[in-house]
């Protein structure tokens, strides 16, 4: 197995394909669980509603769009949406077993989705913005996607700015640390050593969260503020439009 290139459209969509059918198990056993805890704070700052309409961009194997989907009840809707056909099966296959939520699957790129302006009410992107050629554009384009007063929450691996120095009286935030010893290793014994290698490569070019703050307010957002989850590893972005 090759290398995965961080950006590569192609590449990513090759990496979740593979990765698709382990993907949910691996999250649980890589995070302890936690990654339920940090995705709820993430819906906890969306606060959906009954009637709303929300998107869950790279959606990947649909579990944050099944959250949702029983908030949006009765009269809303969740639209889940990624670039890779894998992952979407499992999430179909998922929400097959609750046929009376409402939701939508569809198989497309972040970055230009094909949605009208001001489709959704509120939206997330849960370890997807990371993955994107182009973090500002991708934004952008969630920018677009939100009605005025909107809100979204973008969760994922926070890359700490080095120049700034870790809180006081914390330690400083090691993601890499983390990933380079205990999940690429454990991803290998599964054969999936490539793919989790990926996550630090894909870390190093990712937006510190000050410059996510940046770029969402670039991209028209009227309020954005990042914030370090799970002892600094996990950053969110909340953002309002």
């Amino acid at each position: 197995m090759g290398s995965f290139r961080p950006g590569d459209p192609v590449a990513v969509s090759q990496l979740f394909d593979q990765i698709a059918p382990r993907y949910d198990q691996l999250n649980d056993l890589l995070s302890l669980g936690l990654h339920r805890v940090w995705k709820r704070q993430a819906i906890a700052w969306l606060r959906p509603r009954a009637g709303q309409r929300l998107l869950d961009l790279c959606c990947g194997t649909g579990d944050l769009a099944l959250v949702l989907a029983e908030k949006v009840r009765p009269g809303g809707l969740v639209l889940g949406l990624d670039a890779a056909a894998a992952p979407l099966a499992v999430a179909a296959r998922r929400a097959a077993a609750r046929p009376w939520l409402p939701l939508q699957w569809r198989q497309a790129d972040a970055l230009a989705t094909g949605l009208a302006e001001g489709w959704a009410d509120g939206a997330v992107i849960a370890y997807g913005l990371r993955n994107l050629s182009d973090p500002g554009a991708g934004l952008a384009e969630l920018r677009r996607l939100l009605r005025a007063g909107g809100r979204a929450a973008v969760l994922d691996f926070n890359r700490p700015d080095p120049a700034a120095g870790p809180p006081l009286g914390s330690s400083p935030p090691c993601s890499c640390l983390a990933l380079r010893h205990v999940v690429v290793p454990t991803a290998a014994a599964a054969g999936l050593r490539d793919h989790y290698a990926y996550l630090e490569e894909s870390l190093r070019r990712f937006p510190t969260g000050a410059d996510q703050e940046r770029l969402a307010r670039l991209a028209g957002f009227a309020r954005a503020r990042h914030r370090p989850l799970g002892g600094g590893l996990m950053g969110l972005l909340e953002l309002l439009a």
